[in-house]
């Protein structure tokens, strides 16, 4: 078969399979935007070590190269940028509902505001990780070794961005909407800005990745959007 199938490319595949689940499960029904948050998680502990795993084989040929820096992109865009917005409209399901009216989105009020902004996290995403790949094979060529620093906001922010700010909205007893699609919006933005983010080491991956499990133990144990 067409591709690479080895252990390089494992965490990558089972973070798009991940994101796929995600998609599906937060649009199920009448939403369950906490399903597709711990998919959304889990996508993020799979990114934050699939680079890592990949290097520790010394003898990956160009190709093998090349399959996992593309599929990575890939598997970013929709883990990153199309999940996120599909836990937003789980929200927005999940609020109709709890006030007694129809789950479909497009017909509450500003329901169009709202898909704007899915939209632009999106078409955001989209734009921020090809304009990455491609500045990146230029600085290959000219600078050569390990970036120090990210032009942009990763999109794997989205990760750890959404599940804090749902917890955040949930611990000020506030309603996740008024939060989380402004969350959305200036992420979107942050995406394709050129502000300087330090590339973190294993130690702040290790931080993020606690981040990560505190914010998923915390919507656990208090049924945070589980309706």
């Amino acid at each position: 078969m067409l591709g690479v199938y080895n252990y390089t490319v494992w965490l990558t595949y089972l973070s798009l399979l991940s994101s796929v689940t995600g998609i599906i499960v937060a649009l199920d029904g009448t939403g369950h935007p906490f399903y597709g948050t711990l998919c959304l998680l889990l996508c993020g502990l799979f990114d934050a070590f699939d680079g890592k795993v990949a290097r520790t084989k010394k003898t990956r040929t160009n190709l093998e190269v090349g399959f996992g820096i593309q599929i990575d992109s890939l598997s970013d865009l929709v883990a990153f940028g199309v999940l996120p917005g599909c836990i937003g409209v789980s929200i927005l399901m999940v609020h109709n509902v709890k006030h007694g009216l129809d789950p479909n989105v497009i017909g509450m009020e500003h329901g169009w505001i709202y898909y704007i902004i899915v939209l632009a996290l999106a078409l955001a995403a989209l734009v921020r990780l090809a304009y990455f790949n491609v500045t990146e094979e230029e600085r290959q060529k000219e600078e050569g070794g390990v970036r120090r620093y990210y032009e942009g906001l990763p999109v794997t922010a989205s990760s750890l961005i959404f599940p804090i700010v749902i917890c955040v909205a949930y611990m000020l007893d506030c309603d996740p909407i008024d939060s989380y699609f402004p969350a959305m919006l200036l992420t979107a933005l942050a995406f394709v800005s050129r502000i300087r983010i330090p590339k973190p080491g294993l130690k702040g991956i290790l931080v993020m990745v606690f981040i990560g499990a505190l914010a998923l133990t915390y919507m656990a144990i208090n049924g945070i959007l589980i309706r």
